[in-house]
């Protein structure tokens, strides 16, 4: 499923090279709930970004389903971003003035889905998070809780391989965080890859393995409980 290789990233800030990753390496299974976590500048973000195709290592590889994506090109990177990666934000990421469908939609405009199958598709996504009802709700309609269940089903719209999940409780008060994790939780329970990242000792109790980082390296990679 996903090969992280060696990887390295170096910055060059204010004529200075930070290394934010010195060398990480491990492997995810297909149906694996791994939270990343670590305190700040630990490399956790940097790490995040390579997974995600968001950003290219300075050396090193990862491999998601077989395909090194620092060997892509530009545009194809976009696609393994739309197609295999679904993307889950602290702050939601949402179109504010937009429905609730039609935020769940976007994936699918760009990969070329016509109007009728997207529209399907996005309202069933919607109903696995519980929003069905909400479809037609503008994202500043909504609390806070409601938004990152809409940012989860816009994750899965497109079947991804995997679903990365940054702080996805971060902005949340506390029963609205549990709600989103169970949602995470039932989504792995049904097969669904997830990665999360976090600082939260209590989340990362949601899934079944943690890895630690600490100065750009894994301390530790360890299999945990799950509530």
């Amino acid at each position: 499923m996903l090969e992280v290789n060696e990887l390295t990233k170096t910055y060059q800030l204010d004529g200075f090279s930070v290394e934010a990753l010195r060398g990480i390496t491990f492997t995810i299974k297909e149906g694996e709930f791994v939270a990343i976590m670590g305190p700040s500048g630990s490399g956790k973000s940097t790490l995040m970004n390579l997974i995600g195709c968001l950003d290219r290592p300075t050396s090193g590889s990862v491999i998601l389903d077989g395909q090194e994506t620092s060997k892509l090109k530009d545009n194809q990177l976009a696609s393994v971003r739309n197609l295999k990666v679904g993307f889950v934000f602290q702050n939601y990421n949402l179109l504010s003035r937009t429905t609730a469908l039609k935020n769940v939609e976007l994936p699918l405009i760009y990969a070329g889905i016509g109007s009728g199958s997207r529209t399907e598709r996005a309202f069933e996504a919607l109903k696995i998070v519980g929003l069905e009802e909400r479809a037609g709700h503008r994202s500043n309609q909504l609390s806070g809780g409601q938004q990152q269940r809409v940012a989860i089903a816009r994750a899965l719209v497109n079947d991804p391989s995997i679903i990365l999940a940054d702080e996805p409780t971060g902005s949340l008060d506390s029963k609205s965080g549990t709600e989103i994790m169970n949602i995470l939780k039932l989504l792995n329970d049904q097969g669904r890859t997830i990665i999360l990242v976090t600082h939260e000792e209590y989340i990362a109790g949601y899934a079944r393995r943690a890895i630690r980082l600490l100065d750009g390296l894994v301390t530790s990679d360890k299999r945990v409980g799950k509530k």
